[in-house]
């Protein structure tokens, strides 16, 4: 599998953020880490190796960022305003300099879907309801889409626009909501084993349902924990059975 890795001083962030492709072509997938997770998390929890006859066979070419949780909603000594701040300021990296940098690596026509899991889940949904003028869809993964849960009671304007189980509820425009609906492919997915919120998935799939965004809610048995071995197993058989 090739394998690339590329970094560079983004000033959106104003700190140095590294990426790494897997694979030589097919349609973009952009990885959100876990929780304080780095760019290599998913390669070292061997879903790399997971996904790899999707990306060997030309279907995917992954694209894996950095998260900066530890400097927002998981850093207890940031006040809440900063954290949202310092989140808003990573959406603009993603949005223009992570996208930009995919479409080089790949065409401009190429589609480009957000996956993660946990933490990383939020983000990837966050990132494709926000903006599906960028993205083409999301696999989000043992995710619970109230970024509230995350904010410790803080509440402002910035939680709200990166809260979609909040920001959907309002949702009038219909540009962006066509566009969404547009989407084949919002796959929401969860667990029902240890530390899943499966309920957290039902919610937002009946939000979606609400809006009538087209969807697929997928809860997997209650031996699936909150752990690698589930999105091991969640991830290559989407990008092989959806895709």
């Amino acid at each position: 599998m090739k394998r690339e890795i590329h970094k560079w001083h983004s000033p959106s962030l104003n700190k140095e953020m590294e990426i790494v492709i897997y694979g030589h072509y097919g349609d973009a997938l952009l990885l959100l880490p876990t929780a304080a997770a780095d760019y290599l998390e998913y390669e070292r929890f061997l879903l790399i190796d997971a996904i790899s006859k999707p990306i060997n066979e030309g279907k995917f070419k992954v694209f894996s960022i950095n998260s900066i949780n530890s400097e927002s909603w998981l850093n207890n000594e940031m006040h809440p305003k900063h954290k949202a701040m310092r989140h808003q300021q990573f959406n603009t990296y993603v949005e223009q300099e992570v996208v930009p940098f995919i479409k080089t690596h790949t065409s401009n026509e190429t589609p480009i879907y957000t996956s993660g899991a946990s933490l990383g889940a939020l983000h990837s949904a966050n990132l494709f309801f926000r903006r599906p003028d960028l993205f083409a869809g999301t696999i989000a993964m043992s995710g619970n889409y109230d970024l509230s849960t995350y904010t410790k009671g803080y509440y402002d304007e910035d939680v709200y626009f990166n809260s979609p189980e909040q920001y959907l509820q309002n949702m009038d425009d219909d540009r962006l909501l066509s566009m969404i609906r547009k989407s084949d492919h919002i796959h929401i997915l969860s667990g029902a084993g240890n530390y899943e919120t499966p309920d957290a998935s039902r919610r937002f799939s009946a939000l979606l349902n609400s809006k009538s965004i087209p969807h697929e809610l997928d809860i997997w048995g209650p031996d699936m924990a909150h752990d690698w071995p589930t999105w091991r197993a969640m991830l290559p058989y989407y990008l092989e059975s959806r895709f």
